[in-house]
């Protein structure tokens, strides 16, 4: 029986256009899939939008929607569904199960308020009044050691809100030494290390109980809390459940523990939300942990977070529509640090994009297929298999395993950027295209080596370049040169 492997991102908030950051997180994501299944895995990713909460009700009543809140998210969730296809992330030829889930769905719904009445059953929900400051850019309550001069350090333009009334309560608090005991004993539990740590220190600094449901008289866009209209469950606590709802819990518990437990990736700005208010809620409903959270950093533009103010915010369907799509998968994954900040600008993308795909891969493509096109020199799988014992494209595998493994695929491509360059090296030393008439099978021997080499870039850039990949197999096996550059240069 082949392993099975759940992958999801978080889902991004339909509040704003799709943004940078989602597509890195979405093609990271997508890229993790594709390795496991071409290793004869069985896949199930999930991605989606939230589309609850307070930003989501001012926004519609902004746009002059009114109250038909439905309609608004209806039309902002099309955007990032359309997306996907554009960053690649369709599976169905490949034997991968892509699910597209929307809070708003009726079976995520049935799936919130059968995990409330756990909870609450359990005794862990209860209601009190409270006064809180809150920010609603996170739409969390704030303690006053997360201020910086009384605002959010995540959203410095929005004023701290204080709010009195009267809610109910997650009892967080009851679960800090399961939590810890859980980090104790899944030692990567959360990725990078340094993540991991900030998550036990904020745990063990000790926790408090923390809001799950708003009064629908002034935010009316939620699900209803069970057996209380004048309440509606809080989006977040909403929101998380959409990770076992998508794998048809609790209708169909089969299904639930046939992928279960979760890969979870998600931004900075959500590492407490998920690897510690989630991983409570689930262990007060009774359910095992997620299996690992990869928590990776922010795209920054010019050292500034992206907004449209600043006018530095980077668009990756028009940046898609500019430089095609594995173009732009490309840069996500080897130029955009797995785990740190990273500064982008279209300046540094088109640098990039001519130096590494248009004078880099795509030129390699072009001297070794117009080599083999030219002499009649064909493709062959003795010399692949030749090529596969050597002791350099043995390290190659290993190092590209286990960088998946750890999930720095930066690390992953970086192996086949490596092999690019000594294919290329290749063919300055040895020069086949000019031994030919002299040395004909010495200079036949290696266009059949650079072939092999070439098929097994293509290959092993499968997860990645998707397309690309193809594209190269096919006009290596078929003895083609490409009809137009495979990457134009721009």
């Amino acid at each position: 029986m082949s392993p099975k492997i759940y992958l999801t991102t978080t889902l991004p908030y339909v509040n704003a256009d799709p943004h940078i950051g989602f597509a890195f997180e979405v093609v990271t994501a997508d890229t993790i899939a594709r390795y496991h299944r071409l290793l004869g895995h069985e896949v199930f990713f999930n991605t989606g939008t939230d589309e609850h909460g307070q930003k989501i009700f001012q926004l519609a009543v902004e746009a002059g929607m009114g109250n038909d809140y439905q309609k608004y998210v209806d039309l902002a969730h099309e955007k990032f569904r359309q997306l996907l296809p554009e960053l690649g992330v369709i599976h169905s030829e490949d034997g991968l199960n892509l699910n597209f889930i929307r809070t708003t769905d009726k079976n995520h719904a049935g799936a919130v308020w059968e995990f409330w009445k756990r909870v609450e059953k359990n005794g862990f929900i209860y209601k009190k009044l409270y006064k809180i400051k809150y920010c609603v850019g996170c739409e969390l309550e704030k303690t006053d050691s997360e201020l910086k001069n009384g605002r959010c350090s995540l959203h410095p333009n929005k004023e701290i809100e204080i709010r009195e009334e009267e809610n109910y309560f997650f009892k967080f608090s009851a679960f800090q030494d399961k939590l810890l005991k859980l980090y104790a004993d899944q030692p990567d539990f959360v990725l990078p290390n340094s993540r991991f740590n900030e998550i036990k220190a904020f745990v063990e600094r000790g926790l408090e109980d923390f809001s799950i449901s708003r009064l629908v008289e002034k935010m009316p866009w939620g699900f209803l809390v069970p057996g209380d209209q004048k309440h509606a469950i809080y989006v977040w606590f909403d929101a998380l459940i959409n990770y076992i709802s998508a794998i048809g819990w609790p209708e169909d518990e089969a299904n639930f523990h046939k992928w279960w437990p979760v890969i979870q990736f998600a931004g900075k700005d959500n590492l407490r939300q998920q690897a510690a208010m989630w991983q409570a809620m689930l262990m007060s409903a009774h359910l095992p942990p997620s299996k690992q959270i990869i928590i990776h950093g922010f795209i920054v533009s010019g050292g500034q977070k992206m907004s449209k103010s600043l006018g530095n915010v980077i668009n990756p369907l028009e940046l898609v529509e500019e430089y095609g799509t594995d173009a732009v998968r490309y840069f996500l994954v080897r130029h955009v640090e797995p785990f740190e900040d990273t500064d982008v600008t279209l300046e540094k993308f088109k640098e990039i994009y001519n130096a590494n795909l248009a004078n880099g891969l795509g030129n390699l493509v072009s001297r070794v297929m117009k080599m083999a096109t030219v002499n009649n020199i064909k493709f062959e799988e003795t010399e692949v298999k030749r090529v596969a014992e050597t002791e350099e494209f043995k390290n190659y595998h290993q190092e590209q395993i286990k960088s998946f493994d750890n999930f720095e695929i930066q690390k992953a491509i970086e192996v086949i950027w490596r092999e690019i360059g000594i294919a290329d090296k290749l063919i300055q030393l040895e020069q086949p295209f000019k031994k030919i008439k002299t040395e004909q099978t010495k200079a036949e021997k290696d266009i059949k080596n650079l072939l092999a080499r070439l098929w097994f870039i293509a290959v092993t850039l499968k997860p990645f370049m998707p397309q690309t990949a193809q594209t190269i197999i096919d006009l290596v096996t078929n003895n083609q040169m490409p009809d137009n550059p495979i990457f134009p240069r721009k």
